[in-house]
């Protein structure tokens, strides 16, 4: 895979333990983030990256049961597994992708990664990095696997290795990188899953598309949902996000 999607994944969820396995719509949560995701065009494949530990066994093998390649690691050290997923799969680009976010929208996520791969020299892309204006949750982030390994080489806090880019954007006079911005603010909407609150939302939108016989849709048309059913910003509208 000469540019992958890596979608870091596991079960033990803090807040929601199991998250990635909760049903959407009549599909468990990493299939919807999977579905999504393929329908990218910048992308070669997709690798879910999961830890070791045995509470990850049901997480593998469903995923390998819908034909998703699978790299299993440290269960802390998530930097350790994009490297890994990397090098497995010979990668020159990875896109990083995480679980709980079943939203994540193709385009924005193909314009992320042409920003790396079409500029030689930008070495790392995103679309929330220096201001966030899309809504938590479409969050996408591509970057070089060179920049991967330099990162990996020189992350040695435990923050550093769970939170897999953070390296770059608290030093970004380091790295070339380029940055996606949004035409207006959304910022304040959150279309993560951490929370039951959040899985609600999720579902509610999910649950409106299909009612209506609408199997793909994306950041616009969320948008024009919600300006018809805003109270459901109010759903998830007090959950806080934790800090790195």
């Amino acid at each position: 895979m000469k540019t992958a999607a890596i979608i870091q994944a596991r079960m033990g969820s803090q807040r929601l333990p199991g998250k990635v396995l909760q049903d959407i719509a009549g599909k468990p949560m990493i299939d919807r983030v999977v579905e999504r995701v393929q329908r990218c065009e910048s992308i070669d494949g997709v690798i879910v990256a999961t830890s070791n530990a045995d509470t990850d066994d049901v997480l593998a093998d469903h995923c390998r049961s819908i034909g998703v390649k699978v790299v299993r690691g440290s269960e802390n050290d998530v930097l350790s597994r994009y490297v890994l997923a990397a090098e497995k799969h010979h990668c020159e680009t990875v896109v990083r992708i995480t679980s709980d976010c079943p939203l994540v929208d193709p385009a924005i996520v193909d314009h992320v990664v042409h920003e790396v791969t079409e500029n030689p020299g930008v070495q790392y892309a995103c679309n929330f990095f220096p201001q966030r204006l899309f809504p938590r949750g479409l969050d996408a982030e591509a970057l070089t696997v060179k920049a991967l390994k330099q990162i990996n080489a020189e992350a040695t806090s435990a923050r550093h290795r769970e939170h897999v880019t953070l390296k770059i954007y608290e030093n970004p006079s380091r790295f070339n990188i380029a940055s996606i911005s949004n035409r207006l603010d959304h910022s304040h909407l959150r279309w993560t899953v951490d929370t039951e609150q959040d899985l609600t939302l999720v579902r509610t939108i999910y649950d409106h598309f299909a009612a209506n016989g609408v199997e793909t849709f994306g950041y616009p048309e969320i948008m024009r949902a919600l300006t018809q059913n805003w109270h459901w910003c109010q759903i998830n509208r007090k959950v806080l996000q934790k800090a790195a």
